[in-house]
């Protein structure tokens, strides 16, 4: 694939529908159009902004929660689903890369899930954020780090992270390792105060200047009438306000545009990829800067089952190519029984 020399991306800060999964999705679909028709190639919208985020967790204690995490559950998105193919069906007709962050429920667990969909409607990546953060525990449950690879795309290599993720920076490295080029940041915003602002800056600019990418972050807004619907509680409002950084930042650090940190609206910037280069001649983490042979990241990438068919695993007289020496991890994890059975008495 050529490699564009400037992208066009959309950076969206707008609210969900707190009513129905398809009333925030027509909302996605709108800004997919009115971001295409200014000649966006690339947008991204805020952390599971589909149905939507679950602030009631924020406010709420676990005692008082459980009706609207029920009703969360009903209004979550399947994948695949007809949810996801509107969506694939959209960035197909406008030709325009799109990152959506959704509540996923798989079967009886709602996961924080990042979707990527190619230009051609491709669906490229499906990830589930590794750790929930504090309140969110009690709403979602733990990914692994098979997500956590940066995929091809029509707009260049793409990584991307939800919120405090971003604090964890292995996690980032895993990413840098990999090559991003456009790392997309997604924030539920309208939370905590300005603070959260003004943390989540700090934390995608450094992101830009160690990576040497470009960071698109989208962050979600409430109206003053939906926080009311949250709670009626006036004190417990103040927590659902401000916490907006919608943002596209160079990787010098810089932003390509003003921030959104109020209202609704859409940010678009053209990026110049040559950028790029011109901050790792100086500075690369994964490359001339990095001393591997002192300090490297290992990372198990492989996905998770709660669940393995014994059927399939190899048999104790079927040798595997090579088994794990003490200290180091399995190939598999069906290399995990190998080894056992291998060093049974029995065997």
């Amino acid at each position: 694939m050529e490699k564009k020399s400037t992208v066009r991306v959309a950076a969206v800060q707008i609210a969900p529908d707190l009513t129905s999964r398809e009333k925030t999705l027509a909302r996605v679909l709108d800004a997919i159009r009115e971001a295409a028709a200014k000649g966006a190639e690339l947008i991204v919208f805020p952390e599971t902004f589909v149905p939507w985020y679950p602030y009631f967790s924020f406010v709420l204690p676990p005692v008082l929660s459980g009706r609207e995490h029920v009703r969360l559950y009903e209004e979550a998105v399947t994948v695949p689903s007809a949810a996801t193919q509107s969506v694939a069906a959209a960035a197909r007709e406008h030709g325009i890369v799109v990152a959506l962050g959704v509540n996923e429920r798989d079967h009886g667990t709602l996961y924080n899930t990042q979707l990527l969909f190619d230009a051609d409607g491709t669906l490229i990546l499906k990830r589930r954020k590794i750790t929930p953060t504090f309140h969110e525990r009690m709403i979602w449950g733990q990914g692994d780090a098979s997500g956590l690879k940066v995929v091809d795309s029509a707009v260049g290599r793409l990584g991307a992270l939800a919120c405090w993720e971003h604090y964890n920076p292995l996690a980032r490295y895993a990413l840098m390792a990999q090559h991003e080029e456009i790392h997309i940041a997604q924030f539920p915003g309208s939370m905590v105060g300005p603070i959260f602002a003004d943390q989540m800056e700090v934390t995608i600019r450094h992101h830009a200047l160690e990576s040497g990418c470009f960071v698109v972050n989208s962050t979600g807004w409430l109206s003053d009438e939906q926080i009311a619907s949250i709670t009626p509680d006036q004190g417990l409002q103040k927590a659902l306000r401000g916490g907006c950084m919608t943002a596209i930042i160079s990787p010098e650090g810089k932003h390509v545009v003003p921030p959104l940190t109020e209202g609704e609206g859409i940010l678009i910037a053209d990026l110049d990829m040559s950028l790029i280069v011109k901050r790792k001649r100086m500075m690369d983490s994964v490359g001339h800067y990095a001393r591997p042979e002192l300090l490297h990241l290992v990372m198990d990438g492989r996905a998770t089952a709660p669940m393995t068919d014994a059927s399939l695993l190899s048999t104790p007289d079927i040798a595997p190519t090579r088994t794990k020496t003490d200290g180091e991890l399995p190939l598999d994890r069906n290399a995990d029984q190998r080894v056992a059975v291998l060093r049974s008495p029995a065997g």
